[in-house]
């Protein structure tokens, strides 16, 4: 949880944790729900794509967590089913509270001179 100063009148201040909605507040018990159909549903990361193992345990860098697609700091529902999905620990805190966009194939294609069209049939080629 993040801390929030709040500020008092005379010029002090007070560190206040935030509570976020998944965790402390009314979606509760909805996020625990969803977070055991995707337990029970999910077997890959969400974001690198890779298997999770769930015998791994926190704080193990590849164990399984729940991570908000579209994070609720950037307006993301905190326990809707279609916001969340399954990553590894890592991966999530990698992504923070990024919008996470997945690569298309365009970008993932690398262009380089091997990849050229041959100008000619060398297999063939006859010196003169």
């Amino acid at each position: 949880m993040g801390l929030g100063v709040i500020n008092r009148p005379g010029g002090s201040s007070v560190a206040k944790k935030r509570n976020r909605p998944d965790q402390d507040g009314p979606h509760r018990l909805a996020f625990e729900r969803a977070k055991k159909k995707i337990y029970a549903t999910q077997t890959t990361c969400g974001i690198c794509g890779k298997p999770v193992d769930f015998g791994l345990r926190y704080p193990h860098p590849l164990s399984p967590c729940i991570d908000h697609i579209v994070p609720i700091a950037k307006g993301g529902h905190p326990s809707d089913m279609e916001n969340l999905q399954l990553a590894h620990l890592c991966c999530n805190r990698q992504k923070a509270d990024n919008i996470f966009r997945p690569k298309t194939a365009q970008e993932d294609q690398v262009v380089s001179n091997r990849m050229l069209p041959q100008s000619r049939d060398w297999a063939t080629y006859r010196a003169q």
